[in-house]
């Protein structure tokens, strides 16, 4: 790399650090900047994927306090997480690099819906269950177990728009203010990324420098989206989920 490239990629790796903290898709902010410096797609997959680890850490930790009296949920969701990542790494290098690119914008753009419409069908539900004298489960039970595991095989494999995914899903299926479900989301990340970046140790090429540059960038991202999002009132974070999920879908869309 130049070191006009490497510059790009560090202050990549802080916007991809950044977004991933408060929301996620911070991998279509990275990933092009990596593969216009020559990287083959695959190794910019799997240095991107290990580069953000530290970012999702740094994230985590900045969100600390949201993720008081959560330790089992937690625990629970990170064994979906964690199996999902590690499936979704083994499919990188079995399918071609197209798979994905159909139905990926489609999930993206189902999960916008579900965050834009999250606020009243939870309020529904609630009203159901306040009817019935039920209580939802406190871990979203098998169906959200179910849905980050999925959501976590596409995160393996490519980790764009995971977090809007995650934050749909679990903004339907548990009872719980957004920022908390955001500090639990960069925890997921951050197990997803590690387990793949794990597996493509032993199996896939890496870029070094790129790593490097990544992980300091996305470090200090992390501690600038922990700042930035955590101040954020419910409708303000939806609608920046809103609006990146949206950009991510165009770009999506439209690269090749």
């Amino acid at each position: 790399m130049t070191i006009w490239e490497m510059l790009a990629v560090f202050a990549a790796g802080i916007g991809a650090g950044t977004i991933n903290t408060i929301v996620g898709s911070g991998t279509l902010i990275t990933f092009p900047v990596l593969v216009a410096t020559g990287l083959p797609p695959v190794t910019a997959t799997v240095s991107n994927a290990l580069g953000l680890i530290p970012g999702s850490i740094s994230g985590a930790i900045g969100y600390r306090a949201e993720l008081t009296g959560q330790r089992r949920r937690v625990l629970r969701l990170s064994i979906a997480a964690a199996i999902g990542g590690l499936g979704g790494a083994i499919l990188l290098l079995l399918l071609p690099a197209t798979a994905f690119e159909t139905i990926v914008p489609v999930l993206v753009g189902l999960a916008l819906v579900l965050v834009v419409l999250q606020p009243r069908i939870s309020k529904a539900v609630q009203r159901r269950r306040d009817r019935e004298g039920t209580h939802g489960k406190p871990d979203g039970g098998p169906l959200l177990f179910a849905g980050l595991l999925l959501a976590s095989v596409y995160g393996g494999y490519f980790t764009a728009a995971q977090g809007i995914i995650y934050l749909s899903l679990m903004g339907m299926l548990l009872h719980d203010t957004l920022q908390r479900l955001n500090a639990t989301k960069n925890i997921l990340a951050a197990v997803v990324n590690t387990i793949a970046a794990l597996f493509f140790l032993f199996v896939a090429h890496f870029d070094w420098t790129a790593v490097l540059l990544i992980a300091v960038g996305s470090t200090i991202g992390g501690q600038i989206g922990a700042k930035v999002g955590r101040r954020l009132p419910p409708t303000a974070l939806r609608a920046v989920i809103i609006v990146v999920g949206t950009l991510a879908i165009i770009q999506l869309t439209t690269r090749g």
